[in-house]
């Protein structure tokens, strides 16, 4: 299988440095959705006397892992804040423990539930599951996170933005220019977006959000730094227009489901990847239906057909 990035083959379990104040620890995860594994980030200056470090996406719930992040807290650190950037299961299980282990709290935008849209609610009343990452159902903080609330710890200080789109509950953390994105953008794929825990319009809006400021370099959830995000989220925004335009020039043959549409559009694509592509289609759907440029041939559903709306 093409590697989308063979220069990035991070140690897991080692501590690298990646600026002043910033270290990177690999959780030992790799698969399809996660790259190498999921990038859990320690922050802070490690000066005695303000050497409280905050904790950005502690990751899958793995004690190997979970050591590693404590052999990395030096003689004069301590953890003092532990973040979630959202709730899929490569990210925020090791909460608990690491929270556990060193006191320190956990602080999110909310639940996996949190944060989503009115139709997404919707779909997961009706029983829609999401797919592809798997949600960490019960996750909970011990504190909620505001759009544009800041957290400071020793030597350090962070914003957070609510960016849904991958997740409802996703959040960034701002460090200056520098942004740990998450799962919102990567450099080595696109974000998975699938409903009802990801909805393609906040994943949009989200990207545009950040498109309009002025960002140095973006740490994502997986993979290796992006030195310019702005191209890249030109990239992402552009992508998703173009995939957009293949799902209308698809539906131009007549109604599909979204499975059918997946396989007329991604047919480069192994078929064990097809259901995911079928999801990606689907929140590509209810994008569109919220446009009002398709319309659903019966309840709104990942397994109803969907017909141009005329004129449109």
């Amino acid at each position: 299988m093409h590697d989308p990035d063979p220069s990035f083959q991070p140690v897991p379990g080692v501590a690298e440095p990646l600026a002043p104040g910033l270290r990177r620890i690999v959780a030992p995860n790799p698969s399809p959705m996660t790259f190498r594994g999921t990038n859990t980030y320690l922050l802070g200056t490690g000066i005695p006397g303000k050497g409280a470090l905050a904790v950005i996406d502690p990751g899958p719930d793995d004690d190997g892992h979970l050591q590693a992040i404590l052999d990395a807290v030096g003689p004069s650190q301590s953890i003092s804040h532990i973040l979630v950037t959202h709730a899929h299961v490569d990210h925020s299980p090791l909460a608990g423990p690491l929270s556990e282990a060193t006191g320190a709290p956990v602080l999110a935008f909310g639940t996996a539930e949190a944060g989503r849209s009115d139709v997404m609610t919707a779909l997961a009343a009706q029983g829609l599951a999401g797919g592809g990452e798997g949600v960490d159902t019960g996750f909970a903080p011990d504190i909620t996170l505001r759009d544009g609330e800041e957290i400071a710890g020793d030597g350090w200080s962070l914003t957070a933005l609510h960016t849904p789109g991958h997740m409802g509950n996703h959040l960034s953390f701002a460090w200056g220019d520098t942004l740990f994105c998450g799962d919102l953008v990567m450099g080595w794929a696109s974000s998975l977006v699938s409903p009802p825990d990801g909805d393609l319009t906040d994943f949009m809006a989200s990207c545009r959000r950040l498109l309009a400021m002025p960002w140095r370099v973006f740490h994502p959830g997986h993979g290796a730094p992006i030195a310019d995000p702005a191209t890249r989220l030109d990239w992402l925004i552009d992508h998703r227009a173009a995939r957009e335009a293949q799902v209308i020039a698809a539906l131009a043959a007549g109604p599909a489901t979204a499975r059918a549409l997946a396989a007329r559009v991604y047919t480069d694509t192994p078929p064990a990847l097809l259901p995911a592509a079928a999801r990606n289609v689907f929140a590509h759907l209810v994008d569109l239906y919220g446009k009002k440029r398709v319309a659903p041939e019966g309840p709104l559903s990942a397994d109803t057909a969907f017909a141009l709306r005329e004129g449109k």
